[in-house]
């Protein structure tokens, strides 16, 4: 099996100072640059915060942090995680999420069982083992975002604009700011 890589967009709303984030790594039911779509329940068998590493744009040797919750919702796959303060790299990371530079979550899964949509040619994943999460410089799938927000309904106006970020990238009216 091919192991493959799942960006997406994010947006920081705030961040601890203790270096703890929250936000989506994957969106449900949208597809992405990479022309993969994540249905709902792909991860549910195989999640476990305990095996799973928070890197820096996919390193395996640097390890920046770890997840502190991970779990699906309505909308995808959602994750706290916690810089590592006292490694370097965490701290430069943690910088350039303060500052906005980075913008872009990442995951690493191996497809279990998928689909091909003939008519989008988008592959559908029914399942996936999820390897590990990644703050990365590049994105795939616009819709998935850092809230850490408090309220619901802070988190839905993020997540609509997500959405709509996401929708105008695909149709070719999205002007990156």
């Amino acid at each position: 099996m091919n192991k493959k890589f799942f960006c997406s967009s994010l947006s920081i709303k705030s961040i601890e100072e203790n270096g703890v984030f929250s936000g989506y790594v994957s969106v449900f039911n949208v597809v992405d640059k990479q022309n993969d779509l994540i249905l709902p329940g792909a991860f549910k068998e195989n999640l476990n915060k305990d095996k799973t590493t928070l890197l820096w744009q996919h390193n395996p040797s640097e390890p920046i942090g770890y997840i502190i919750d991970i779990h699906e919702n309505d909308v995808g796959l959602y994750i706290t995680a916690h810089l590592l303060l006292g490694i370097q790299k965490a701290e430069e990371v943690y910088l350039m999420l303060k500052t906005g530079v980075i913008n872009g979550l990442s995951i690493g899964y191996i497809p279990i069982e998928y689909d091909i949509d003939h008519e989008s040619e988008a592959r559908v994943l029914r399942q996936v083992e999820l390897w590990e999460v990644s703050l990365v410089t590049f994105p795939a799938n616009l819709a998935a975002q850092v809230v850490n927000v408090k309220s619901q309904d802070n988190e839905q106006k993020v997540l609509i604009r997500a959405i709509k970020k996401a929708r105008d990238a695909l149709t070719g009216t999205y002007i990156s700011t």
